[in-house]
């Protein structure tokens, strides 16, 4: 793929969670599947062969991971646009990593085509857990295709049969 593009991809983070339920997102399995499915939904859609952040996935047993998340979050924090704390939200479970946005999305950023998918995934996926999210991609094409710590080639979401009916 390109080059991670960081502007867009910041951008999509902050309005993955200015679109949740309290402004924030619970969980870095969530996160990161989002932006999965951002990724995925865009490159499929009207096979435009395109995706938002630029970002590659790697198979990993939690489900498919963008190698760029941890850098480009640490990035966000060390700039004060994101906040990141761990709560305990389950006994005897590890804390939760608690993304909160201190400041708004730049939607400028985003072409109509890429808007359309941020709002398609937030209505698709928003309300699912990290869990669930995992459970879904692991019942796909493109996470299924490789081995672990493999790139996960984008043209694979061609064989998850997506509806984008609700999209236009």
């Amino acid at each position: 793929m390109g080059e991670v593009n960081v502007e867009k991809y910041e951008n999509v983070i902050l309005y993955l969670i200015s679109r949740m339920h309290d402004h924030r997102i619970h969980g870095k399995k969530k996160l990161a599947k989002l932006l999965y499915y951002v990724d995925f939904d865009r490159f499929e859609y009207r096979e435009s062969m395109t995706t938002v952040t630029g970002d590659e996935y790697r198979h990993r047993p939690m489900g498919p991971v963008p190698d760029s998340f941890q850098q480009i979050v640490g990035r966000m924090v060390d700039e004060g646009k994101v906040s990141v704390k761990e709560e305990t939200e389950y006994e005897r479970y590890r804390p939760t990593t608690i993304y909160s946005a201190n400041v708004d999305p730049d939607m400028s950023v985003f072409d109509d085509d890429d808007k359309l998918i941020l709002d398609r995934v937030i209505r698709h996926y928003g309300a699912m857990s990290g869990g669930e999210l995992e459970r879904k991609s692991h019942e796909e094409a493109p996470w299924r295709a490789v081995e672990e710590l493999e790139h996960i080639p984008f043209e694979l979401a061609f064989y998850r049969e997506t509806d984008f009916s609700d999209a236009v």
